[in-house]
């Protein structure tokens, strides 16, 4: 795996922590971590678009995001948990997954041709 999709990764990983800060943040140091969060969050994402396809990258980062902050909500913040829910996110997680591996044979033969 490549540095750009690691910061990927991680930024999906970190957007959890701002999105589930900006539900539940009350007091000022927890809303300068959600901004700092923020901030990481998106530098991460901005470095990876300089090496991969700004719409692969934007698709598994909020996938990534999204899957982790509901998982985050029912595991850490008491949501109900559903399993139509469990199973949309390893739907959403496939579809992840799915784009990383096209992309990266898609990068491959680029290589290969250049």
């Amino acid at each position: 795996m490549n540095r750009s999709w690691l910061y990927v990764f991680i930024g999906g990983i970190v957007e959890v922590f701002w999105v589930s800060g900006l539900k539940h943040a009350d007091t000022v140091f927890e809303w300068i971590l959600t901004g700092i969060t923020i901030i990481i969050s998106f530098s991460l994402i901005v470095a990876a678009t300089k090496r991969l396809p700004i719409g692969t990258v934007y698709a598994v980062f909020t996938g990534l995001g999204t899957g982790g902050t509901v998982l985050a909500e029912m595991l850490v913040f008491g949501e109900p948990f559903r399993i139509s829910k469990v199973l949309l996110i390893l739907l959403l997680l496939v579809g992840v997954m799915g784009l990383k591996m096209i992309t990266d044979n898609h990068e491959q033969q680029q290589e290969v041709t250049v």
